[in-house]
């Protein structure tokens, strides 16, 4: 795996947590934040600490944002230092700008402004315990963003036979890519291919399809 260069803007749980688990797997990481408490934290789990206002052009430039494969933007309640820090961020440059929002308008200004990615990881994490707990038997999402995801989820009553009768296709736009059964992975399995307990599938398919399959599993 190639070591990628990555910025970490705004040192709270969230930006400490992705700046030193970045630095854990062996990325190059220069975290910063205006409070220097926040920077003396992080101080010998990344690799370089500063203080520094992000929403100030001139020094964000000086650490040459545009040189970093990844700048995460992960200010908090600030939105206004949030939002100049993403716009100095892709003005000076740099390839790629995920940020964190606190809410949706906070997201749509972040995208409108030029953010490659923008998360709201409460949010997130909510959708994702709901689901979680509506469906019990989807063991994990990965959203691909433009509407599309992929889901793992394991054989129950409603999900059972072969992948000819089952029809996930057919019944609701779902494409099955692979079946995992105790720990072997046969990916594009064949239509004959029979679903037993505990077995998993894995899914892709639009948001609206994949939760049109949540309500048949959760019924």
């Amino acid at each position: 795996m190639k070591s990628k260069q990555c910025l970490v803007i705004g040192l709270g749980r969230f930006g400490t947590a992705v700046a030193t688990t970045l630095y854990e797997m062996g990325h190059e990481v220069i975290a910063v934040d205006q409070h220097e408490e926040n920077v003396e934290r992080v101080m010998n789990l990344v690799t370089h600490a500063a203080v520094l206002d992000a929403s100030d052009e001139r020094a964000l430039r000086a650490l040459g944002v545009a040189d970093f494969d990844v700048v995460v933007v992960a200010i908090g309640t600030d939105v206004q230092s949030n939002i100049l820090a993403t716009m100095n961020a892709k003005s000076l440059g740099a390839p790629y700008v995920v940020c964190k929002a606190i809410d949706e308008m906070a997201r749509r200004v972040l995208e409108r402004i030029g953010a490659d990615l923008v998360i709201r990881p409460e949010h997130d994490m909510g959708v994702r315990l709901a689901r979680q707990i509506a469906t019990p038997n989807i063991v994990d999402t990965l959203d691909l963003g433009s509407d599309y995801a992929v889901v793992e989820i394991e054989a129950n009553e409603r999900l059972k036979g072969t992948l000819r009768d089952l029809n996930l296709t057919g019944r609701f736009g779902v494409q099955v890519i692979a079946m995992s059964r105790a720990g072997k992975i046969e990916v594009t399995p064949g239509a004959e291919d029979e679903l037993r307990p505990h077995d998993k599938l894995v899914l892709i398919g639009t948001s609206h399809a994949l939760d049109e399959l949540r309500r048949y599993l959760g019924e």
